[in-house]
This record gives C-alpha cells, sequence and structure tokens, in this order.
C-alpha cells in the first residue's frame, strides 16, 4: 500500500508514476477525496462522541426538573454517534479499497510498455554462432526427449497441457540448479526455508498479486486458499504484523518451494516445452531491510543472480524493466534474460524487485525506530528455477545431441560432464 499522507502532501510524483505505468492518474484525485471524506467523517464521529460523552456526565449533575431532557439529549446523541461511526467506517473502507487499487510508486523504472526495457549490459559467453559450426540446434524439448529426460507427452496425459516429467538426469539437473542456489544463498547470509504453498487471501492479497493478475493464481474455495506463484508470497507473509529488530542489519531468506501458475493470459506463448508451465521450482530471495537500504540490497540480490548465470555459464543481459510491466508491488524491476538459439530471443530466467514499503504497509510488517513504528522495505529476486535448463540445454547442445554439464553444477551431479542420448 502507498504512503498515504506523502500522496496526500504530494500528490505529483503519484500521478507521474501512474503515467509511467500507463495506468489510470484520476486514481490519484480519487483517493485524496476519499482521503479527505474520511478524515471529515472521523472528525464528525470524534467531535459528536466527545459531546456524547459530556452530556452523559451531566446526567448525575442535574436536577430532577431537568434530567429528562438530558437523558433525551444523551439518547439522540448516542443514536447520532452510532450513524457517524457507521459514516466514518464506511468512508474508511472506500478509502481502503482505492488506495489498494494503487500499484507502488515506480523509483527510476523507465517509462512505458512491456516493450519499452533498457538494456544495461551483456554478459557471460557471447551466444554460440551455431551456423558456423554447421549445427542447426535443436530446441530443448527435442533435446530433452532424446535424453530421455523431459516427458510433456505423458505430463498432459496425467495433468492436461503445461505439464511435465522430469527424468533420471533431468530431474537431477534441476535439483543440482536448486542446490547451487541453496549453497550459494546460505553463503551470502540467506536463511534457507521450505515454505508453505498455500497461503490466505490476506497474505496473498498482502503482497499485491490480487489484483490485475488474480486470475493467473490457482484458488481453492473450498479452503479459501491460494496456490502460490512464488515463495515471495509465504516469505512476505512469514514476518506479517510483526515488529522487526533490524540494528544488525536485514533479515534475508532463501525459499526453496514449487510453484503454480495458471498462465491464464499466455495463449499460445511458449507452449511447447517447459518455458511457460503450470507448476516448476524455484530458488527465491528475500530481504526485509530499512527502507534507505533497499536499492544497495536490490544491487545485492541482482549480483547474486548473476553470479549463478556465471556458475552455469550461461550468455544473458540483464534489463531495466519498464513501469507498465512491473507488478503492482515493485518500484524497480531488473531482469536477467538468457539467450534462446532456437527462438533466436532472450528470455526471462531471473527477476530481481524492489517492493519499498509497499508489502510491509499491507501486511503491518514494521521496525521501531527512535520510539515509533514505520514500515519495512521489501525485496525478492530468483535465484534459480526449472526453467534455467532450458537455456542449458539449448545453449550447451553438441551435434550429437548429448549436452555439456555446465562445470559449475557438476559438483552436484557426482562429476558428471555429458548427458548423453539414449541409444
Amino acid at each position: 500500500m502507498i504512503d498515504l499522507r506523502a500522496l496526500r502532501e504530494n500528490p505529483e510524483p503519484y500521478r507521474a508514476s501512474q503515467r509511467a505505468r500507463g495506468a489510470d492518474v484520476a486514481l490519484v484525485d480519487r483517493i485524496i477525496e476519499a482521503d479527505e471524506a474520511r478524515r471529515t467523517s472521523l472528525q464528525d464521529f470524534e467531535s459528536l462522541r466527545a459531546e456524547q460523552k459530556t452530556v452523559s456526565r451531566s446526567v448525575g449533575k442535574a436536577s430532577p426538573g431537568e434530567r429528562p431532557a438530558v437523558l433525551a439529549r444523551a439518547r439522540e446523541l448516542a443514536a447520532r454517534v452510532k450513524e457517524a461511526e457507521s459514516a466514518a467506517d464506511g468512508a474508511a473502507a472506500a478509502l481502503d479499497e482505492l488506495a489498494r487499487q494503487f500499484a507502488n510508486l515506480i523509483e527510476g523504472a523507465p517509462a512505458g510498455g512491456e516493450e519499452d526495457y533498457v538494456v544495461l549490459r551483456h554478459e557471460g559467453p557471447s551466444p554460440r554462432d551455431f551456423a558456423a559450426e554447421g549445427l542447426t540446434p535443436a530446441d530443448h524439448l527435442a533435446l530433452g526427449e532424446a535424453l530421455d529426460i523431459i516427458d510433456t507427452r505423458r505430463g498432459a496425459k496425467v495433468c492436461g497441457a503445461r505439464f511435465y516429467y522430469l527424468k533420471g538426469w533431468g530431474m537431477r539437473l534441476e535439483l543440482a540448479l536448486m542446490t547451487a542456489a541453496l549453497d550459494k544463498a546460505v553463503s551470502h547470509g540467506f536463511v534457507p526455508m521450505t515454505t508453505p504453498t498455500l497461503v490466505t487471501p490476506q497474505i496473498m492479497g498482502g503482497t499485491g498479486f490480487l489484483g490485475a493478475h488474480a486470475d493467473e493464481i490457482y484458488y481453492l474455495p473450498a479452503d479459501d486458499l491460494y496456490l502460490t506463484g512464488t515463495s515471495e508470497v509465504a516469505l512476505a507473509g512469514y514476518r506479517a504484523d510483526e515488529i522487526l529488530d533490524l540494528t544488525d542489519g536485514p533479515e534475508r531468506y532463501m525459499g526453496w518451494s514449487t510453484c503454480y501458475r495458471r498462465e491464464a493470459g499466455a495463449a499460445g506463448k511458449d507452449t511447447r516445452g517447459i518455458i511457460r508451465v503450470h507448476q516448476f521450482n524455484k530458488a527465491e530471495m528475500f530481504s526485509y531491510v530499512h527502507p534507505e537500504d533497499a536499492v544497495a540490497e536490490h544491487q545485492r540480490l541482482l549480483a547474486l543472480e548473476e553470479e549463478m548465470l556465471a556458475l552455469v555459464g550461461l550468455p544473458y543481459r540483464v534489463i531495466d524493466t519498464a513501469a507498465g510491466d512491473l507488478g503492482s508491488s515493485a518500484a524497480r524491476k531488473f531482469d536477467c534474460e538468457a539467450w534462446l538459439p532456437t527462438q533466436n530471443r532472450w528470455m526471462e530466467v531471473t527477476s530481481t524487485s524492489n517492493c519499498t514499503t509497499y508489502q510491509a504497509r499491507r501486511l503491518a510488517i514494521r521496525e521501531r525506530r527512535d520510539g515509533r513504528t514505520s514500515p519495512v522495505a521489501t525485496l525478492n529476486g530468483t535465484l534459480a528455477t526449472t526453467r534455467w535448463m532450458v537455456a542449458i540445454l539449448e545453449n550447451q547442445q553438441q551435434g550429437d545431441g548429448a549436452v555439456v554439464v555446465p562445470e559449475g553444477l557438476r559438483p552436484y551431479l557426482g562429476g558428471l560432464e555429458v548427458i548423453e542420448p539414449v541409444a
């Protein structure tokens, strides 16, 4: 949730943020009006309640002749106080509903939509020139089937489209990625956690996932629970309604979880293979920090993601995501995109977002400083996920259909250097 006082005192940055996102600028003025209505109704309620208390105290002091009139006035005020309280509650609820529609105030993100990102740099090895090698690259699914490590046909038979089985070295390759991410996180002070993958509406909504893209989330109505698409949700909820002590530095966690996404808005996109699926595994970093330290923490998370990408030797680029392509909670987001040779494009493999105090305000996660409580900042970042296998298989393939295992993952695979096709 946004800082209502800051918006009221200086609304123009919020208008500019909405403009950059391509969102409803008029929402700012509706919030200001709703806030004024709330404060006016609250003032009316408190004024009437104070008068009611004064009249109630005077009943015992009134003379027998005055008492009936005083009692009548007390009853009248009691009814008006009840009405005023209801009006104040309604105004507060109306303001809250509007405020929850407002996406986080952007901080440095370029304006525009999905295609308006800014490429910050290219890293890792140069993409292979398969033509120069006299090789037509196979896509990850063809490779995975030949290696007998990915089975989407039986996944669809059992579960429907966009499900799959990882077999043998495929399952072990995913586990190697996740374990390498675990080791990386622990070596940098993150507390590893396996997290719940079902959360309440309060937690899902508090992290900002029940807005425009709520249709991407699986919901279990019989239990009133949501399946999470990232452990970010459970990690943010972990400290909901608590006061943190960050005097010794940030609290950092790494969540290891299975993730679920309906991909309702992805019709026709990456339907082949395991690029865009309904279930996958992910290692997610999450930090609680002082708000003034959030920008530095964001760079720290990005650096760790890049260390993981260097470990597996992928060519990648770093982009600054445009405001209109940010989730509602993010003030700024950097993505790392690996090269996908068979599609001649870059594919997102990591994402790290600075959510400033937006999630913490919604979830009442605070710290005590100078005798007062105030919201902390939260940040998240992907350290590894199943999708990485797509880029590894395609970039590491050989002419005979074998795939070279990245050196950084070999210790996690018993020293395996090459995954060979099944005879």
